[in-house]
């Protein structure tokens, strides 16, 4: 069934849920439901299977969380839990546990996060006096069922959220196993972003007749159908803080949100633009519910206009100011780069989505306008003049406002003092002069490098040879079939050596998946992957090499222990 929104909006009441969940969500703040949660309540309160299709920011953990609390019995003070939901990262993990416990505070709900990264003896302790929800990271919860820690023979209704990501992030055998260990009378919920086959063979082999919700993107009128101007830079890794910078000061955006991989290069980022005048803020998994709101409020209040974040930690946003998305790396998955460009363009303003491309990966961007069936343009990164002439423009504007606004007769008479040494027109140009150069940081004189997208087919060595031996940033394809030694890691990051390869029947998304698990790293932290015959290497970021190498230590990669240790490189 599609859900689009009804002209008789119906209450939380009219859902038919309890009189405690109805009470807390007022409190809460919550005035009606949104479509997805209108849709799927009534039907997950009945014990329907359900199959739901929503994107980001639609409210989908209150569609699963306020049916589990429904039934949950008030005069439960121990036992095993009797909802399991399944969430690929760890952010995620702790996000849908808090607002869980939100809701469900007038039933005193009893939730546990648990995840990688965390110590497991508080997991344990919790789950031993009994716990109501379970909110865990597939590879941590397989681990908490091997130690049999995670008792589900009680298990009423199971959730997979994020299900597409999961997957992505290489859980889908965790998931097939888990699911076997759950009783098979339980209900099962699955949401997802976008529902590929693979998303649809877990549906038809897990779930019993289920209810099927896709949540279209809201509709608007003739006339006002969603404008984002597209456009790509190719820059190298090197040039690209100061690249953002340049095309940021002749965009002049209101509000920005910029997407980065990891909170390394989230915190680096931040403190860069801080300097060069922007009011910018960092937004990322390690940060707690009170700084996140502390930022925002920044945001929406104006005190701040660029907002530098990672995807977990941007989800469910929704700014009416921004104007402007920037994706600081090309998105792997061409998804994700459809979900971060609708967050402007609405309404019929016009939103501007940038992604900042090394050369090599210009291949990534035909498959995101394949998949969008719109064309990127690839400009050229602002000169030093274009900025200057950028930077001149706006100080032209602001002395117009300024003299539209009026109330300059206080002025006057330093005007007409200096007028009686100086000619009229100098003392108006070293005005300007003054108001030019409190406007912002003064230019950089660098030129950014031009750079072409690599070549593909036969021109693809010769380009090596001549161009690509001095392109040290950006990230190796994930197809490779060896190792590269001449080649240090990305900027920022570190080599992890896992002592298995192909032979043991090792793939991208095992490492991704077993890391992402176990540490509080997510899939998109995780840079290139190489895999050989007997071992494998794996980009990471330098501050999390030393709890990946910890993690990995307490847990099995194919059921095996397998050592990881940092690349010994050689010289």
């Amino acid at each position: 069934m599609s859900a689009d929104q009804p002209d008789d909006v119906p209450t939380f009441v009219d859902l038919g849920l309890r009189a405690e969940l109805v009470t807390e969500l007022s409190n809460l703040g919550y005035e009606e439901p949104t479509p997805i949660q209108a849709e799927s309540i009534p039907q997950l309160i009945e014990g329907r299977d359900l199959l739901g299709q929503a994107a980001t920011g639609t409210g989908k953990t209150a569609a699963f969380a306020l049916p589990i609390l429904e039934r949950l019995d008030k005069n439960r003070s121990e036992g095993e839990p009797m909802a399991l939901v399944l969430v690929p990262t760890r952010e995620l993990a702790m996000q849908v546990s808090e607002a869980i416990h939100r809701y469900g505070r007038g039933l005193g709900a009893r939730v546990l996060p648990i995840f990688g990264g965390q110590p497991i003896g508080r997991q344990l302790q919790a789950l031993r006096r009994g716990i109501d929800v379970v909110v865990a990271t597939p590879g941590r919860a397989i681990d908490h069922i091997n130690r049999g820690t995670l008792p589900l023979s009680s298990i009423e209704i199971v959730v997979l959220d994020e299900a597409d990501e999961m997957l992505d992030m290489g859980f889908s055998e965790d998931i097939e196993s888990i699911l076997q260990e759950t009783p098979p009378t339980r209900q099962t919920v699955l949401f997802s972003a976008t529902l590929p086959s693979r998303i649809n063979a877990i549906a038809k082999r897990h779930l019993t007749n289920p209810i099927r919700i896709e949540i279209a993107r809201a509709s608007v009128a003739a006339g006002d159908a969603p404008k984002v101007r597209q456009s790509a830079y190719l820059i190298p890794r090197s040039h690209k803080p100061a690249a953002l910078g340049r095309i940021l000061d002749v965009e002049s955006p209101t509000a920005t949100i910029v997407f980065c991989r990891t909170r390394l290069e989230v915190d680096e980022l931040t403190e860069t633009m801080n300097g060069r005048g922007y009011r910018a803020e960092a937004l990322h998994g390690g940060m707690n519910q009170e700084q996140r709101d502390r930022v925002m409020n920044r945001l929406r209040g104006g005190t701040a206009d660029l907002l530098v974040a990672t995807d977990v930690a941007a989800r469910g946003l929704d700014i009416d100011q921004l104007t402007h998305v920037v994706n600081y790396d090309v998105p792997s998955a061409p998804e994700s780069y459809v979900h971060r460009i609708g967050r402007v363009g609405r309404a019929g303003r016009e939103g501007v989505a940038i992604t900042l491309a090394e050369p090599r990966q210009h291949r990534m961007l035909k498959n995101i306008e394949r998949l969008t069936k719109q064309r990127i343009s690839i400009e050229k990164v602002p000169t030093v003049a274009d900025l200057r002439t950028r930077r001149m423009e706006l100080t032209r504007a602001t002395l117009e406002e300024s003299i539209l606004e009026g109330g300059l007769d206080q002025f006057r008479v330093v005007v007409e003092t200096l007028a009686d040494e100086y000619d009229v027109m100098e003392v108006a140009l070293a005005a300007v002069k003054l108001a030019h150069e409190s406007s912002g940081a003064a230019a950089d004189e660098e030129e950014i490098p031009d750079v072409q997208p690599r070549p593909e087919g036969n021109d693809k060595k010769k380009w090596d040879r001549d161009k690509g031996s001095s392109d040290k940033g950006g990230s190796y394809d994930k197809a490779d079939r060896g190792p590269k030694k001449a080649r240090g890691p990305s900027e920022g990051m570190t080599r992890i050596y896992v002592a298995a390869g192909r032979s043991s029947g090792i793939r991208p998304g095992d490492l991704v998946g077993a890391i992402a698990g176990e540490t509080d790293l997510s899939g998109r932290d995780i840079g290139a992957i190489e895999i050989a015959d007997r071992f494998s290497l794996v980009e990471v970021p330098e501050s999390g090499v030393d709890q990946v190498i910890d993690a990995m230590k307490r847990t099995t990669l194919k059921g095996k222990k397998v050592t990881f240790r940092r690349e010994r490189y050689e010289t």
